[in-house]
C-alpha cells in the first residue's frame, strides 16, 4: 500500500519526472484514527485517478506535528527538494494538517512555499479544495491551518486537566521514577498488574500507575544517603564518592553531585505526589509554576524515608540557599571565620559547614574560589596556576586547529572540525590536540612534561603543543599517535620522547607537512603536483 521504491535514477528528464510524485505521511501516536496506512490509501487513490506515479516515501511515526523537530521524514523532504535531488514534481499529502499543527501558522505555510518554489506540486488528497493558488484556495489553507492549531491547543487543555485530576488521586503522571522507587500498573478495579521495568508503558486507557517502594538494596541506599547526609554531615560529593567507592550505581551510571542533589530534594521519598510544577504546554520554552498551581498529593504511597530526616535535610538546603542573600562582606566574613577555625580553607571544607554560603555560592559571586581566598589574605598551598592558566591553553588548541586545518584544506580535501571536541578530521581521520605541560620547572636536562588523556580521544593522530619549562610560552610541536595515549595521562622526558612515538617540529608548517604525507601514505590525501599549482586547483580553506 505504501509505495516505498527509492530509484537508482536521482535526476530524470522533467518530461518523465511530471508523472512522478512522493507522499509525506505522519501520524501523532499509534492510536491516531487516520494511520499511516490510512492516509496512504487515499494518497494511492489519488494518484490513481490523475495517473501519477508514487516513487518516494517520506514518513514520521509517531512523532507531534507541533514542531518540525525529530521528524526526519519532512526534514528529508525539505532538503531532498531545496538542493534538486528529487525524481518527482508532485508531493501528495492527506491534508493540510499532515504539515504540522503548528501555533504560527505561518510556519505549516512556509514548508509549502518552499516546495513550490523549487517546481514541486503540492496536492492536499483528502481536501475538497483543489491546491490551485486561488484566492478561495488561500483561505480555506489558512483556515484549516487555524484549525490544526486550535485541535493541539484545546487538546492539551483536556489532557492537561486529566493529567492534574489523576494526579490529585495519587496516580503517577509523568516519566521514570526516581532511584529506589518503581511504577505499578493497577487496573480500573485497583488490582495491580505488576511492576513497569524502564522503557514499558501502560497500553490501556484505563490503567493508572503508582509509585511504590523498589528493590530492598536501592531502599536501603537510599536511608543510607540521607542518613549521611543529615547525621554524618557530608556534601552531596563525598556523598557520590563513598557510593562510588562501596560500587554502588544508578542505572549503571556512577553516582554524581547533582544526582544527590535531586534525591535530597525528592519528596516522593515521603509518599507525596507532586504535579503541574513546571509548564511546557505546546512545545514552548519549560518555565516554572506558581507554588499555588502545584498539585500535592500526601501519603500517596508508601513512605520509604522518615519524615523527620528528610525535614531535617531539607532544613539543611534551606539555610544554604538563604545564604546566597547575604553581602559580599557578610560572605567573606563568614569565610575568614572560617579560617580561623580550621586553619585552612577547601571545597569541601566550605560545604561541610553549617551557616556559611556554600562554595558555589562563592564561586558565583567573585567568580572563583582563588578569587574569595585573595580577598581575605589566604594563600594556599597547592599551586593553582594550572587552573588559571586553562583559559590560555584552550586559546592555544583554537588559533593551532584553525592553523592546521587550512593548511590541510590547500590540498583541496574535505577538512571538518569539531567544535567542541576540537578535533579535525579528514576521510574519517581524526586529529586531536593536546598541551603538555611542563612538570619540573628545572634545567632542561632534568625536565619533564605530561600529556592528560582527556575523556573524549579518538583514534588517529595527536598533534601535542609542547610548552617551555614555566608552561607560559611555546616551546616546539610534537606529533604521536593516539595508541600511546593510555591511562589518565603520558609522562615524558627529552631523553625517552621517541619511545612513544613523539617527534618533535619546531614549527606548524613542519607539522602539517608531516599530517599529508602520512594521509598520502594511507592513500586519502593527494599531493597537488606542480601542474595543478598552475591551472590554479581549487582551494577550500
Amino acid at each position: 500500500m505504501i509505495n516505498s521504491l527509492v530509484p537508482h535514477r536521482i535526476f530524470l528528464p522533467k518530461a518523465q519526472r511530471a508523472l512522478c510524485a512522493a507522499q509525506y505521511v505522519r501520524m501523532s501516536t499509534d492510536h491516531q484514527r487516520y494511520s499511516i496506512e490510512n492516509q496512504a490509501a487515499v494518497i494511492a487513490a489519488y494518484a490513481q485517478a490523475r495517473g501519477l506515479e508514487i516513487v518516494r516515501t517520506y514518513r514520521d511515526d509517531g512523532e507531534s506535528g507541533l514542531g518540525i523537530k525529530n521528524r526526519p521524514g519532512l526534514t528529508g523532504l525539505i532538503t531532498d527538494v531545496c538542493q534538486g535531488r528529487v525524481n518527482f514534481d508532485h508531493i501528495l499529502i492527506y491534508d493540510v494538517s499532515r504539515w504540522g499543527r503548528f501555533q504560527d501558522i505561518d510556519e505549516s505555510a512556509h514548508y509549502e512555499f518552499v516546495c513550490r518554489k523549487a517546481g514541486m506540486t503540492v496536492c492536499y488528497c483528502a481536501e475538497q479544495f483543489e491546491n490551485d493558488g486561488s484566492v478561495i484556495s488561500g483561505i480555506v489553507k489558512n483556515i484549516k491551518r487555524v484549525m490544526a492549531a486550535e485541535y493541539s491547543r484545546e487538546l492539551g487543555v483536556k489532557v492537561h486537566a486529566g493529567a492534574c485530576h489523576l494526579s490529585r488521586l495519587g496516580y503517577r503522571q509523568g516519566g521514570r521514577p526516581c532511584f529506589g522507587l518503581r511504577r505499578e500498573l493497577i487496573d480500573e478495579s485497583g488490582r495491580s498488574r505488576g511492576i513497569l521495568e524502564s522503557g514499558e508503558w501502560k497500553s490501556l486507557r484505563t490503567d493508572r500507575v503508582m509509585l511504590r517502594p523498589g528493590p530492598q538494596h536501592e531502599v536501603e541506599t537510599v536511608r543510607l544517603i540521607f542518613d549521611r547526609f543529615v547525621n554524618g554531615h557530608l556534601t552531596e560529593k563525598k556523598i557520590a564518592r563513598e557510593l562510588n567507592l562501596a560500587g554502588s550505581v544508578d542505572r549503571g551510571r556512577p553516582w554524581t553531585f547533582c544526582k544527590i542533589r535531586y534525591l535530597l530534594q525528592n519528596d516522593n521519598y515521603i509518599g507525596i505526589n507532586r504535579y503541574n510544577r513546571h509548564t511546557c504546554k505546546l512545545r514552548t520554552v519549560r518555565k516554572k509554576n506558581p507554588p499555588e498551581q502545584w498539585i500535592k498529593k500526601e501519603r500517596a504511597f508508601e513512605p520509604i524515608v522518615d519524615k523527620e530526616v528528610f525535614a531535617k535535610a531539607q532544613k539543611i538546603l534551606e539555610d544554604r540557599r538563604q545564604c546566597w542573600s547575604v553581602s559580599d562582606e557578610e560572605m567573606l566574613k563568614r569565610l575568614r571565620v572560617l579560617l580561623h577555625r580550621r586553619g585552612r580553607l577547601s571545597r569541601d571544607i566550605i560545604n561541610e559547614t553549617e551557616g556559611i554560603p556554600g562554595s558555589v555560592a562563592y564561586l558565583t559571586r567573585f567568580g572563583s574560589l582563588r578569587a574569595a581566598y585573595r580577598l581575605i589574605g589566604y594563600a594556599p598551598k597547592r599551586n593553582y596556576e594550572y587552573i588559571e592558566s586553562r583559559t590560555v591553553r584552550r586559546d592555544m588548541i583554537e588559533t593551532l586547529v584553525l592553523k592546521v586545518a587550512a593548511g590541510l584544506a590547500k590540498s583541496g580535501e574535505d577538512v571538518r572540525i569539531d567544535q567542541v571536541h576540537q578535533i579535525i578530521r579528514v576521510h574519517g581521520v581524526a586529529i586531536s590536540f593536546r598541551v603538555a605541560r611542563s612538570r619540573l620547572a628545572r634545567a632542561a636536562t632534568n625536565s619533564s612534561w605530561y600529556i592528560i588523556r582527556g575523556r573524549h580521544l579518538p583514534g588517529g593522530l595527536v598533534v601535542v603543543i609542547r610548552l617551555s619549562e614555566g608552561n607560559r610560552e611555546i616551546r616546539d610541536y610534537l606529533l604521536m599517535p593516539a595508541s600511546q595515549l593510555v591511562g589518565r595521562d603520558l609522562r615524558f622526558s627529552e631523553r625517552n620522547r621517541e619511545r612513544f612515538g613523539l617527534r618533535r617540529y619546531g614549527t606548524v608548517v613542519g607539522i602539517i607537512d608531516t599530517i599529508k604525507r602520512r594521509l598520502s601514505n594511507l592513500g586519502f590525501l593527494r599531493m597537488p603536483m606542480p601542474s595543478d599549482l598552475e591551472r590554479g586547483t581549487p582551494v577550500t580553506a
